[in-house]
């Protein structure tokens, strides 16, 4: 599976941000997905994920009723919609595959990663 990130870039404070996540690949429809970021000098956090059918999500505290996940299997994309975005939600946002149907917070878990897509929140 082949991840490419898109959508990225500078908004201001309160903002949104719609990320894309194209997949490459036989098996996209099996795959749970996942959104993490890295800020400067930070550890790869998770923000959120989707099961494989989309029918379970799952999100990180401090994105809750901000951002949602959401995917389309009939082409083999998925989307994180980012609204009311705050200054440290800057970060470089990476789309994840793992070989399993269910969602996982944990890095680890996953098996495919993408470039990223740089988000950049200021006034």
């Amino acid at each position: 599976v082949q991840l490419v990130e898109s959508g990225g870039g500078l908004v201001q404070p309160g903002g949104s941000l719609r990320l894309s996540c194209a997949a490459s690949g036989r098996t996209f429809s099996r795959n749970a997905m996942g959104w993490f970021r890295q800020a400067a000098g930070e550890e790869r956090e998770f923000v959120s994920s989707i099961s494989s059918l989309g029918s379970i999500t799952y999100y990180t505290d401090s994105v809750k009723g901000r951002f949602t996940v959401s995917r389309d299997n009939s082409k083999d994309m998925v989307y994180l919609q980012m609204n009311s975005l705050k200054p440290e939600d800057t970060a470089v946002y990476y789309c994840a595959a793992r070989n399993q149907a269910t969602v996982d917070r944990r890095p680890v878990a996953y098996d495919y990663w993408g470039q990223g897509t740089q988000v950049t929140v200021s006034s």
